[in-house]
């Protein structure tokens, strides 16, 4: 296979989320990406042999970027709670391209097992930084007995399927459910502390 040419990854990765934002999910392709980003589709495979590949490292793209923005907040718990809950607000949407792409290879992994280690790989990557935040918020957890490890999988849980109802549903109440969701866990936040 040849050498790409001065394309990064990470132009390629930036030419997928425009053709996603200008024409959608159903018409992300490689040539698409390619043309995009004015180089052959060759490059495109270069750096990625699949659109599942490329979709993938979308997903992984958005996911790291937004574990930094939460990582680097040093606002104190309270505000720190409510901002990152404020991002997962803002991808629970019935348009959300992150989950569009998330679920999508979810259910490509049924059937191919190297996807599957991957998504397992992400999601535990999540589940391991939302323990890690959920243990420099709360001093204690705020149910005896419950672990920061199980915080950060519930947590995940409960915003990933949230996305998957506001995927599925155009009058999702998102607002209403985040707002309470913060109403919620800033109270446990005060209370454990």
């Amino acid at each position: 296979m040849a050498k790409p040419n001065i394309v990064s990854k990470q132009d390629l990765l930036a030419s997928a989320k425009r053709c996603i934002a200008e024409y959608g999910i159903e018409k992300l392709t490689l040539k698409a990406v390619a043309a995009g980003a004015g180089v052959t589709q060759g490059t495109v495979y270069y750096h990625f042999r699949t659109k599942e590949q490329l979709m993938l490292s979308l997903v992984e793209d958005i996911c790291t970027s937004a574990w930094e923005q939460v990582k680097s907040n040093t606002s104190p718990g309270p505000e720190k709670l409510k901002d990152a809950l404020h991002a997962a607000r803002d991808r629970c949407t019935s348009d959300s391209f992150y989950h569009r792409l998330f679920f999508s290879l979810m259910v490509y992994s049924f059937q191919h097992e190297e996807m599957k280690k991957q998504l397992h790989n992400l999601l535990s990557f999540e589940n391991k930084a939302l323990a890690e935040q959920f243990a420099s918020i709360f001093t204690t957890s705020p149910v005896k007995g419950i672990s920061s490890e199980t915080w950060g999988i519930l947590i995940n849980a409960m915003i990933d399927g949230l996305a998957v109802q506001a995927l599925l549903s155009n009058s999702f109440p998102a607002d209403r459910v985040y707002s309470e969701l913060e109403t919620l866990l800033t109270r446990e936040i005060t209370s454990g502390k």
